[in-house]
């Protein structure tokens, strides 16, 4: 799980801790290819995950859309023939936007730099139209930001839209629910693990890859047992 790949913001500046060096990424891209992975987006991951295919692949993904995912990390991932899935946040193209924390430092991306991506062959994914928690709306509301989201995205890139993330990893059993009315086939949260074949496919744990990730711990992350230790730890608590 990926926000931003770009120059780090100034210090003291919300989420400067999930923005990934632009060289970073690209050398953790290029450890993937060489030890023989192939990098997916949540698309073209769910036959792994169904039980249907088996390899050695890792899910790329970017949460909010930011501008500098298109002009950093696309180029890298198109060298590798990877491919990855951005969660837009639909209601918010083409603005910084504040939260509590402060204002976030970069720009998200427009509908044409959104239909860029999808282009590329790369996902584009929702990430509701307001980025709200949501198990603090009702279902009415919920289910607004999960269907208006997905046709807005869906009129943008003339595609299908079916890989849904949780705004702030906030879910539960209730929100899955919404997510399957809603048409998607696929969710994604922010809870630590590996994804495996049976695991609930609107509930899937991610790995969270961040500005401090040196490469030694970004392996041990994605290519090792660490991760998932980590889950069934969690699972016991």
């Amino acid at each position: 799980m990926y926000h931003q790949i770009g120059e780090p913001s100034p210090r003291g500046t919300y989420l400067r801790g999930a923005t990934v060096h632009p060289r970073r990424f690209a050398n953790q891209m290029r450890l993937l290819k060489m030890l023989g992975y192939t990098g997916v987006s949540m698309r073209d991951a769910l036959p792994y995950l169904r039980g249907e295919k088996q390899g050695k692949v890792v899910v790329l993904t970017f949460d909010d859309g930011y501008v500098n995912v298109l002009e950093n990390a696309m180029p890298v991932l198109l060298k590798h023939g990877f491919t990855a899935t951005n969660y837009m946040v639909s209601g918010l193209q083409d603005n910084g936007w504040a939260q509590a924390k402060g204002a976030l430092p970069s720009e998200l991306m427009n509908a044409d730099q959104m239909r860029q991506w999808h282009a590329a062959g790369l996902e584009v994914g929702s990430h509701t139209i307001d980025h709200v928690y949501m198990t603090k709306v009702g279902k009415e509301e919920g289910v607004r930001q999960l269907r208006e989201s997905k046709s807005v995205l869906e009129d943008i890139t003339q595609a299908e839209v079916q890989s849904f993330c949780y705004p702030f990893g906030d879910e539960s059993v209730e929100v899955r629910e919404w997510v399957k009315e809603a048409g998607y086939s696929n969710a994604t949260a922010t809870f630590r693990g590996l994804a495996h074949a049976g695991d609930d496919m609107f509930a899937l744990p991610r790995v969270s890859i961040l500005r401090s990730t040196h490469l030694f711990n970004f392996w041990q992350k994605c290519c090792t047992p660490r991760e998932e230790k980590k889950r069934q730890q969690n699972a016991q608590r």
